[in-house]
């Protein structure tokens, strides 16, 4: 007798057939509105601070324009104002934006 299917049985298996598509497209949704987005950002910012260099103006996280004086892997050195003594090591990814220097 468990081979015959009852019809709240049969109803149920559909229900969760009829679900499969709108959970499909949430996924959709998710990812081309959150994922994909956030990736982007991210190798742009990547991509970014490989690119810096020594004598770049550059803008902190925290809202202070600076010169790059050295660079290692995952350090740099920024001078900032016109005190040629206020020279502060920081880490890289806190780096919010980068201005070439001119004299490329």
């Amino acid at each position: 007798m468990g081979i015959l299917l009852t019809a709240e049985d049969a109803a149920a298996g559909g229900m969760g057939m009829l679900m499969l598509p709108y959970l499909i497209i949430m996924v959709a949704i998710f990812y081309f509105f959150l994922i994909r987005p956030q990736k982007k950002e991210q190798k742009r910012t990547a991509a970014m601070l490989a690119d810096m260099s020594v004598g770049d103006c550059v803008l902190t996280t925290s809202g202070f324009y600076g010169i790059v004086i050295d660079i290692t892997d995952d350090t740099i050195i920024v001078e900032f104002g016109s005190n040629k003594n206020c020279r502060i090591p920081m880490q890289k990814s806190a780096v919010a934006q980068i201005e070439k220097s001119d004299a490329e």
